[in-house]
């Protein structure tokens, strides 16, 4: 790896481990640079990733800069973790942004070799295939390279990258892929990786839904939920929403999901909602008939919206929205639906 000065910018939590996995692992490496640079409108990520870098990555430089531009003009490797489609056209396309920085190096003749961009944000297809033209014809490299693994592969190293762009660009990011990931595919030309990952969560969003659906009704019947999913678990409706993010408290006897701890610290119900959108936009264009997705898509349309109309989900005594939750928390949702038997 020639690479030595590595950005990233969008430190929230999906970005933040794997900021903090990506600046380690370079540091172990053989590659012979110390420079690291961040860039995030949360002070609070922004420390976070401070001391992780001062405590475990001691005498490597990191450099905290106030916008994209200053990022792209310091260093060689750029990775964005962002929401959306929004905040991808800020970082990108806006006052101060990626964009900027290179026209401004390639007319002052101070550019280096190609800068590499590797943007992880789930966002619509078409604007990040239209993006990675002007950043090309910028003079500069970009991949679309989403993820799938949560928060909890993101700590673990543990991701799927899908990438979609040039071959050589692709190969150029694979080493950094590699340190957090345990796989990363080419899936083709430009926005391909896009794609694949809206068809993985548009299969996940209705996984997710169906086995909440699913426990309520064994539980409502009688059965125990660690029984009922250890059944689940070691038939045909196995899957990742049942075995690793089952929506209920006491089924996973041996693992932490969200449930566990409130609904915290998972996949948020709102970027599910949007991803599951996105899947379906996607879809118009070649006339994809998806009956199942946006049914599942309108159930979490319709918990959302209950939160917006004052109906929230409180842990610890704390009132916390749905749409903030994980989105395993849809299993939540359907208790409240329930309508109480009345006995005569």
């Amino acid at each position: 790896m020639s690479v030595t000065r590595i950005g990233f910018i969008g430190l929230g939590q999906m970005g933040l481990e794997m900021a903090q996995n990506l600046f380690l692992k370079i540091s172990k490496s053989s590659v012979s640079g110390n420079a690291f640079v961040v860039c995030d409108p949360s002070p609070k990520s922004v420390e976070r990733i401070s001391a992780f870098c001062k405590e475990n990555i001691p005498g490597h430089r990191l450099d905290v800069e106030p916008n994209p531009l200053e990022v792209t003009k310091k260093a060689d490797a750029i990775f964005t973790m962002l929401p959306s489609t929004p905040q991808v056209k800020a970082v990108y396309l806006g006052e101060s942004g990626v964009l900027q920085a290179l026209n401004s190096l390639r007319s002052s003749h101070a550019s280096r070799s190609p800068r590499l961009f590797v943007d992880s944000t789930t966002l619509d297809v078409q604007f990040a295939r239209e993006t990675a033209k002007q950043i090309t014809d910028a003079g500069a490299q970009m991949v679309d390279a989403p993820v799938s693994g949560g928060v909890v592969g993101a700590r673990a190293g543990t991701l799927t990258f899908m990438v979609g762009g040039p071959k050589v660009a692709f190969e150029r990011s694979r080493p950094f892929l590699d340190m957090m990931s345990s796989r990363a595919i080419h899936c083709g030309q430009s926005g391909t990786g896009l794609i694949a990952k809206l068809c993985n969560n548009h299969i996940l969003g209705i996984n997710q839904a169906a086995i909440a659906e699913g426990m309520l009704l064994g539980l409502s019947l009688g059965l125990e939920p660690s029984l009922l999913a250890s059944i689940i678990n070691s038939s045909t409706a196995r899957s990742w929403s049942s075995e690793v993010n089952n929506p209920v408290q006491g089924a996973l006897k041996d693992k932490s999901p969200p449930c566990e701890r409130g609904y915290l610290d998972g996949f948020a119900s709102k970027l599910m909602l949007k991803d599951m959108l996105l899947a379906s936009d996607a879809a118009k264009p070649v006339n994809v008939p998806l009956p199942v997705g946006e049914r599942a898509l309108k159930l979490y349309e319709e918990m959302i919206h209950a939160d917006d109309h004052g109906t929230t989900w409180s842990h610890n005594g704390a009132l916390l929205p749905r749409k903030d939750s994980d989105f395993s928390i849809v299993y939540d949702y359907l208790m409240q639906l329930q309508v109480p038997l009345r006995h005569p």
